[in-house]
């Protein structure tokens, strides 16, 4: 009894890992031949019975998201050049591509000095505006910018956006 439930254990195991017997592949099983070429040998050459299959790889949607696509860069993307041609300069940022490196204390108030991807420094004021938005306030540590949503399934369409001069360790 203990001989079979190893034995049976072992056979279970093994068909797990791909040990156990299998199927030859149809490239090692020799095609059979015909009657009438039985008795020839191998003088005449098969010829192929399908043709080659194409070297590349093309996707057919039929209706369907490519899936290899990103779904984060999609529709007006103003990114992807879809939505127009943006102004250059600051106008031509996105709050989320500017990062704040600094503040200056004027008569009037404060400045933000923000730099963008582009690796450009801009020195703005309350009232700037950005390519999808608009510096609400300036303060010693940090800037408020309003971003305008263009979500369609999004209730509220301004985001109040609050970017800090250096991140404290409760932030982190």
């Amino acid at each position: 009894m203990m001989t079979r439930v190893v034995l049976s254990l072992t056979f279970v195991i093994g068909s797990a890992l791909g040990l156990g017997a299998q199927a030859p592949s149809p490239a090692s099983v020799p095609a059979p031949q015909s009657p009438a070429t039985q008795g020839r040998g191998a003088a005449a050459p098969a010829a192929p019975a399908q043709p080659a299959e194409p070297q590349g790889f093309t996707y057919n949607a039929e209706g369907r998201r490519d899936p290899f696509v990103s779904l984060l860069r999609r529709g007006a993307d103003p990114r992807n050049g879809v939505g127009g041609n943006r102004p250059s300069g600051l106008p031509g940022l996105s709050i989320s591509e500017v990062s704040l490196k600094g503040t200056v204390a004027t008569r009037g108030g404060f400045v933000a000095i923000l730099q963008g991807v582009d690796n450009k420094t801009y020195i703005v004021r309350s009232g700037d505006r950005l390519f999808d938005g608009i510096i609400r306030s300036i303060s010693q540590d940090a800037i408020v910018l309003l971003q305008q949503v263009n979500d369609p399934l999004s209730r509220d369409k301004q985001l109040e956006v609050r970017k800090v001069l250096r991140q404290t360790e409760e932030a982190k």
